[in-house]
């Protein structure tokens, strides 16, 4: 199989624990090939528009999504929930990103991090159903998010604007945010969330970085201004403001200034920075 077949596998397998043991199995064998010298071709594959996706969960407008209190079991089950939902989709984004741009020629260090980032989000889904079982819950049983594919759907034919929107904007948000559910599993003495939330905060740094490195390298291929066109995308393309707080050291370790994300941040935000 090519790398691009074997995304178009992971794409339109739905069950979530079989997609990710199949993301997993097709990561192993790439990075093996890899490091014994070898390369697996990249090929060409049509990627459906939408993955494949189970039965369950119930897929919501985000407005009638339940909000539920994170200082309840209820709710903590809930957060749990909507991150393994965030988890599968970055597993089938990543290998999106992968099949759908392969007339574009990449480096393979580009495939090289994208399959890394799809395995890692997959161990990452798996880490959040662990969570929930030993919750007596699982993925699927609650309603979730119907908008988180709204993104790929909108730049399906812009590598420039995916790497924009989803690493750099939609994953960024996740080093802001996972800082605030890590306190509340601690408060909580729930020792398994915890670590696997540390996980998923240390490895989404890398993931961005992604995102930011492969937009750079296309700005540089393409002799354009890399913040100006991130603003211009992002308008573009994503709906609504940035929302502070901004985690700035992360996004700065991810290679974000704050130069990027500020001035999308709408005319009420001030910098951490200002006075």
């Amino acid at each position: 199989m090519t790398l691009t077949e074997m995304a178009v596998a992971v794409l339109t397998t739905a069950d979530g624990r079989a997609k990710t043991a199949l993301s997993r199995q097709y990561a192993a064998q790439w990075q093996a090939a890899r490091a014994a010298g070898d390369v697996i071709e990249i090929g060409t594959a049509t990627p459906p528009l939408r993955p494949a996706r189970p039965d369950r969960p119930e897929l919501l407008d985000p407005r009638d999504v339940p909000h539920r209190k994170p200082g309840t079991e209820a709710g903590r089950i809930a957060l749990l929930h909507a991150v393994a939902h965030i988890e599968l989709n970055a597993v089938d984004l990543h290998w999106d990103i992968i099949a759908r741009f392969s007339d574009t020629k990449l480096p393979l260090g580009y495939y090289d991090d994208w399959v890394k980032a799809a395995d890692e989000e997959s161990k990452h889904f798996n880490l959040m159903c662990d969570c929930l079982e030993e919750l007596g819950s699982h993925y699927g049983a609650l309603p979730a998010h119907a908008g988180m594919w709204r993104a790929a759907e909108d730049t399906v034919d812009d590598l420039m604007g995916r790497l924009a929107v989803v690493p750099m904007v939609l994953e960024a948000r996740g080093l802001d945010v996972t800082p605030g559910m890590i306190k509340i599993f601690k408060q909580a003495k729930l020792t398994s969330a915890v670590a696997a939330l540390e996980t998923i905060y240390a490895e989404e740094v890398h993931h961005v970085a992604y995102g930011s490195k492969w937009f750079h390298f296309l700005c540089g291929r393409h002799d354009l201004d890399p913040t100006g066109v991130f603003h211009d995308l992002v308008r573009k393309y994503f709906h609504g403001n940035l929302k502070p707080p901004f985690n700035e050291e992360k996004r700065a370790e991810a290679g974000i200034p704050p130069d990027f994300y500020w001035p999308l941040a709408g005319t009420g935000a001030v910098s951490a920075g200002s006075s």
